[in-house]
């Protein structure tokens, strides 16, 4: 297991799996949101809306939903 204090500053506060993968799609989503005209959430000096981005995410103000079911290998149906 990798020492999670590695990628602490790419992380969700709420994660208990502390995803990076899940922190950049979120960061993702909500930088193309900040592209199309939504408003930040912090004041913010910078005009990249991937550093605003990813800065709401780390401060845990971005809200996600997880979506699809991940069915482990052992359930999943043998193919016919």
């Amino acid at each position: 297991m990798s020492d999670r204090r590695n990628n602490a500053h790419c992380t969700i506060p709420d994660d208990p799996d502390q995803s990076t993968y899940r922190f950049i799609i979120v960061a993702a989503k909500r930088a193309r949101q900040l592209q199309a005209g939504a408003r930040p959430f912090l004041p913010t000096s910078s005009k990249k809306p991937t550093i605003i981005a990813a800065e709401e995410v780390r401060r845990g103000l971005v809200k996600y939903e997880l979506t699809g079911k991940i069915v482990p290998e052992e359930l999943k149906p043998e193919p016919v």
